[in-house]
């Protein structure tokens, strides 16, 4: 790391903290040469592999776009929005991976965008697992009322006795 100041290369890290819930790194330094001190911040980069074989930055609002043209008409806010944007982008982290086909992140999307709005799910999940016919329609309406149906169902049985 060089200095800001004095462009020297020899800096010592005096403290480093956790900052953006695990996102980032922040970093307090010295330089060794004119003894100012800085803070550096380390965050890991997401990219996405694009179908064309290029890599670019992971980008929460260019994946919201993509949800919100399925979204169209529906009940969905935008802060509705920005929260699923967070949520897919947190789960893309935790999975330890720093790099994600482009399909993944659509996938990454789906079931937080289920639990927002079974139409624009179904909208979505169309275009990200290629329907090719009105029987994947069908198929995932009826995985949506098991799953609907499952979640109703008490966890435990009432104990009569």
């Amino acid at each position: 790391m060089h200095c800001p100041y004095c462009k020297n290369e020899d800096t010592k890290v005096l403290d480093s903290r956790v900052a953006d819930d695990g996102g980032s790194i922040r970093r307090r330094r010295s330089c060794a040469a004119c003894d100012r001190r800085f803070t550096t911040v380390e965050k890991m980069q997401l990219t996405v592999l694009k179908r064309s074989g290029a890599t670019e930055p992971f980008n929460r609002d260019k994946a919201i776009a993509g949800v919100r043209k399925a979204c169209k008409g529906r009940p969905v806010t935008d802060a509705q929005l920005a929260c699923l944007g967070q949520e897919v982008e947190d789960a893309l982290r935790l999975s330890g991976q720093a790099e994600f086909d482009a399909n993944d992140v659509g996938l990454a999307i789906l079931s937080p965008l289920r639990a927002l709005d079974e139409v624009a799910y179904l909208r979505f999940a169309s275009v990200y697992r290629a329907f090719e016919s009105a029987d994947d329609f069908e198929n995932e309406i009826k995985m949506l009322r098991l799953e609907r149906a499952a979640d109703d169902q008490p966890a435990h049985p009432a104990h009569t006795g």
